[in-house]
């Protein structure tokens, strides 16, 4: 058994990692995260916008999640960035590099970053 001084310490270490789950920001992003997007190279896209978000500061404002299938398979890795009174933005084969520069210009920034949406994927 732990002593409580323990498990704090491990709560405290483990806290940057819960906004992957929780969060009430205004802004929620979303990495498909099934077989097809996993395969693709969907979790380090994933692990980037966790750990962007949380060394950027704003866990308060953006929540990290992932969701299963998002129905176009041949453009993952797909992350979905939600913001209350806009539109959905669409961002495909995504990379762990891309990801940065979309918590940077997107997320921190407020423009979305045109040339990884789905509106302007050229094969």
């Amino acid at each position: 058994m732990k002593s409580l001084a323990e498990l704090q310490a491990i709560k405290d270490k483990m806290k940057d990692k819960v906004v992957i789950r929780e969060g009430s920001g205004n802004v929620r992003v979303v990495v498909g995260m099934a077989t097809c997007g996993i395969a693709a190279g969907a979790r380090p896209v994933l692990n980037t916008f966790v750990e962007e978000v949380n060394n950027g500061g704003l866990a308060e404002k953006v929540t990290v999640s992932q969701t299963g299938c998002i129905g176009i398979c041949q453009f993952e890795p797909v992350v979905e960035v939600y913001e209350a009174g806009k539109e959905k933005v669409t961002y495909v084969k995504m990379t762990a590099e891309k990801a940065k520069e979309v918590v940077e210009k997107h997320l921190k920034g407020g423009n979305v970053v045109a040339e990884y949406t789905i509106a302007n994927f050229k094969a």
